[in-house]
């Protein structure tokens, strides 16, 4: 990935594609004060420079049906870099986990699980327990209501 020195209009483009990632074009250059071909350009720019790793739709999951989502907090067994690496390798094959952070403090890692209902996390769990993925204990929190799920605030973030 290329470093880039990103301005104000940069971080509006990003901040407003993260936000909404079909906005017309032509919107997105009203938006962020630039005609569209600056603008596009800059767009372009943005993603072969790795910044835009893709464009997604925000599913409402309620609307599809009953599911469970639940924060896992993991401890492997060991601490050395092949059982991070393997635990890692076995993660990344399972659908259900949506999303796993390395982690500082307390614990390894974050999970973020996605099932269709409690029986079925249990069960994953219990996979990866038996499983050679090296977990020694975790922590599940099921979520009972969102409150927040937004984009990052991108112009907090800022360039050094």
């Amino acid at each position: 990935m290329t470093a880039l020195r990103l301005d104000d209009r940069d971080i509006a483009i990003l901040a407003t594609l993260s936000r909404e990632g079909r906005i017309a074009k032509t919107d997105l250059a009203a938006r962020v004060n630039l005609s569209p071909t600056p603008c596009w350009e800059r767009m372009k720019r943005l993603e072969q420079a790795g910044l835009i790793r893709g464009y997604r739709a925000e599913i409402d999951l309620a609307a599809l049906g009953p599911h469970v989502q639940v924060f896992v907090m993991v401890e492997l067994d060991s601490h050395r870099a092949e059982s991070f690496q393997t635990f890692e390798r076995v993660v990344a094959r399972i659908d259900q986990i949506t999303g796993c952070w390395a982690i500082g403090g307390g614990y390894d890692y974050l999970m973020q699980v996605l099932t269709r209902d409690v029986a079925a996390f249990q069960d994953l769990m219990d996979g990866l327990l038996e499983s050679r993925a090296g977990l020694r204990r975790y922590y599940s929190y099921i979520v009972t209501k969102p409150v927040k799920d937004l984009p990052p605030a991108l112009a907090l973030l800022g360039q050094d």
